[in-house]
C-alpha cells in the first residue's frame, strides 16, 4: 500500500473509491472521518483532506458540516455508440427515471429553429421544456423542438403517458435513422443553477441533438446536464 509514484492523496482517494465499491456502500452512507483515515493509514491530516477534497470535486462524496462525509448519488453514465433513451438508461443503472413538463406549446419557428430543423419560417413546431430526474433528483433540463406536421395532435397529456421516443415511434410511426450530438461545457448562470438546484457557477454540459428520420430532421433538443451527476462515455476501437 502507498508504494506507487502517484501522490499520497491520490492513492488514498483510490483506496476510498475501492472501499465504496467493495463494501457496496449506498448513496448517503457515511465514510470514515479524516482522523480515522489518518490513524488507519498513518497519513497527515493535510494529505487526507486533499484526498477528500479531490473525491468531493469528482462527485464521489459530499460533506455535511458537523455531520460527516457521505457517499454521493451515483453518477449516471451514457455510452454514445447508438441511440439511447434517458428513461431506459436510467433504469439500466438501477435508478427510477421521471420527467416534469415545464411547458408545452405549438408555435411558429423563429429563425434559429428554422435553421436547426432545416424548415421554412412559416412552419410550425412544438416546443417542449422539461426536467429529467433520476430517483427524484434533477439531473437535466431540456428544451425540445419537434416538427408539428410530422406529429399532429401531440399534446401534453400524451407526453405524460409515455416516453417521447416511444410516442414518436409507436404513435406516429417515425423511424429514427441517425442522430448528431454536439457537446460543450458551460458554467451555470443564476437561472440555470436554480432550475438544476446547483450552486451558480457549477460546471454543466450543454448537449445539442439533431435526430433524423431519413434525410429529415424531426427533433432538435438542447439539454443542460449537471456535470456532477452525469458523464458520457465513448468507446474507441482500433480497426
Amino acid at each position: 500500500m502507498f508504494q506507487s509514484k502517484s501522490p499520497l492523496y491520490y492513492q488514498l482517494a483510490e483506496i476510498i473509491i475501492n472501499d465504496i465499491k467493495e463494501k457496496n456502500l449506498q448513496e448517503n452512507d457515511r465514510i470514515l472521518t479524516e482522523r480515522e483515515y489518518c490513524e488507519k493509514y498513518n497519513l497527515s491530516r493535510s494529505t487526507v483532506r486533499q484526498a477528500i477534497a479531490y473525491l468531493e470535486k469528482k462527485g464521489y462524496i459530499y460533506k455535511v458540516q458537523g455531520c460527516g462525509t457521505f457517499v454521493s448519488s451515483r453518477v449516471m453514465k451514457q455510452k454514445l455508440l447508438k441511440f439511447y433513451s434517458f428513461t431506459e438508461e436510467a433504469k439500466k443503472q438501477g435508478k427510477t427515471p421521471s420527467s416534469k413538463i415545464l411547458s408545452f406549446k405549438e408555435k411558429k419557428a423563429d429563425e434559429k429553429i428554422c435553421k436547426e430543423l432545416n424548415i421554412n419560417r412559416d412552419d410550425k413546431v412544438y416546443e417542449l421544456q422539461r426536467l429529467r430526474l433520476a430517483d427524484d433528483e434533477v439531473v437535466m433540463y431540456e428544451k425540445t423542438y419537434l416538427l408539428e406536421k410530422k406529429m399532429q395532435g401531440l399534446s401534453k397529456n400524451i407526453l405524460l403517458e409515455n416516453p417521447l421516443y416511444d410516442i414518436l415511434q409507436n404513435r406516429y410511426n417515425i423511424s429514427f435513422t441517425k442522430a448528431t450530438e454536439r457537446f460543450s461545457v458551460l458554467l451555470a448562470d443564476e437561472k440555470i443553477a436554480e432550475i438544476l438546484t446547483i450552486p451558480q457557477g457549477s460546471p454543466i454540459i450543454r448537449l445539442q441533438r439533431w435526430t433524423y428520420a431519413g434525410m429529415e430532421i424531426i427533433e432538435y433538443t438542447v439539454s443542460l446536464v449537471r456535470g456532477d451527476r452525469f458523464e458520457f462515455e465513448v468507446e474507441l476501437e482500433e480497426k
